[in-house]
């Protein structure tokens, strides 16, 4: 493996449950690659949200918008990782593995569905959606058993260096290295076991470099392409940028949720300024095929923008080698932070926080609340096969309530709604 792929070792290739290769010649990571797309849990992510509700006949749009879904998201962070990591050196399969499978976990109803499950989940250790990805990628999607033993799930059985790679949070739930309250972690107390072997010589609290890349590749991703979506929907007029009052309600949002703490409204209204004067920057669109293609060429500039930023400054601070694993940390220059920050807060003021958004997600919030009640009280009824054997095989409470939070997990936004409509009667 050294060999073959300078920067990684023979244990970074390894399997919680060693097994051969079926088809000699493919590297471990081609291999991860290749079953986190062939996996189920992908495919669903297609009917998950990734910031707007898109099958919902009430939510208007001016154009033919076709918003993004956490499956098109999870493809186009693999697409932005992959080619960043390479110019690292990083291996590209694992890098793209890591961002394909950096959203398996994630609910129904996107952020508004793990909020409702966090508070379902509290009794058996809470929800986190990166924790879920980790249990889905190691324990619940079907691939491999340890062995022989059936009753002892593998999961997709990955590698050790692509399931560090998928890690944004390496630690357990209130064990943040620097603030024990921290809602976000990345893995539950009953997965340590396997958490412990993946995290085997890694240092305690560092993501690996491949992790790095992940999480900025999906902020760039997400940031860029949801501001593409509130333009196309016709919610955003870019001339809205321009004025004051509109200004300081991005730079509130932006302050409160997204930026570093302490950053100053001077400071982000700097960023903003700084992308408003790029030349390529969309002052307007009208859904016509040239507004089409400024969008897109706006969209392409200001990603390459994010890329080459934090590939200049880590060069910058490591040289010209190749950076893999622990060898180093992404840089990311503060500028460019912010400017992708501002970007978010455009998208959360202009997309997540319209009337009309906040009334699906407050039916959304109700649905599952009563969708876990009524699993609560009449599972197995309501179970999948799979997660009606896991429920009858769960020795207490808190066992059958994991259960039941992970088959809500699993559901797509559709899914969710019907079964929500047979357990209760569509009340």
């Amino acid at each position: 493996m050294r060999d073959e792929y300078p920067g990684y070792s023979p244990a970074d290739a390894e399997r919680w449950d060693p097994e051969p290769d079926k088809r000699p010649g493919r590297t471990a990571f081609q291999r991860d690659r290749a079953r986190v797309l062939h996996s189920a849990a992908l495919r669903r992510l297609a009917g998950k949200t990734q910031v707007v509700t898109p099958d919902q006949p009430e939510v208007q749009y001016a154009w033919d918008a076709s918003p993004r879904t956490r499956l098109t998201h999870s493809l186009e962070c693999a697409q932005v990782g992959r080619e960043l990591g390479a110019t690292f050196g990083c291996d590209p399969d694992l890098v793209e593995t890591a961002c394909l499978a950096h959203d398996l976990g994630h609910p129904p109803f996107g952020h508004n569905g793990e909020g409702a499950l966090a508070e379902l989940a509290e009794p058996c250790g809470g929800f986190e959606g990166n924790a879920q990805s980790l249990r889905l990628l190691t324990r619940l999607e079907p691939k491999r058993f340890r062995g022989s033993d059936e009753t002892a799930p593998a999961g997709l059985n990955l590698s050790r260096a692509a399931l560090d790679a998928a890690t944004k949070y390496p630690w357990p739930r209130g064990v943040h290295p620097a603030d024990p309250a921290a809602r976000k972690f990345g893995v539950y107390a009953d997965d340590l076991p396997v958490f412990r072997w993946l995290r085997d010589g890694a240092p305690a609290d560092r993501r690996c470099f491949e992790a790095q890349v992940m999480d900025w590749a999906d902020d760039v991703a997400y940031s860029v392409h949801d501001v593409e979506d509130g333009l196309h929907a016709g919610h955003l007029d870019p001339n809205m940028l321009m004025a004051e009052p509109e200004r300081q309600g991005i730079f509130a949002v932006a302050a409160e949720r997204y930026a570093p703490a302490g950053t100053g409204t001077e400071e982000l209204a700097e960023a903003l300024e700084r992308l408003l004067d790029q030349e390529w920057w969309p002052h307007g669109y009208d859904g016509t095929a040239l507004a089409q293609v400024r969008l897109k060429n706006a969209t392409s500039q200001l990603i390459g923008r994010f890329c080459l930023a934090a590939e200049a400054a880590t060069r910058a601070r490591y040289g010209t080698g190749r950076l893999t694993r622990y060898a180093a940390e992404l840089i990311v220059p503060r500028e460019a932070r912010l400017e992708c920050d501002v970007l978010k807060a455009v998208a959360d003021v202009y997309v997540m926080q319209r009337p009309d958004q906040e009334r699906l997600r407050t039916r959304q919030r109700v649905l599952l609340a009563e969708l876990g009640e009524a699993l609560v009280r009449r599972a197995p009824d309501g179970l999948d096969p799979q997660y009606r054997a896991l429920f009858a095989a769960a020795t207490d409470d808190t066992e059958r309530l994991r259960v039941i939070v992970d088959q809500m997990a699993a559901l797509t936004d559709a899914s969710a709604r019907t079964l929500h409509a047979r357990l209760t009667g569509g009340h």
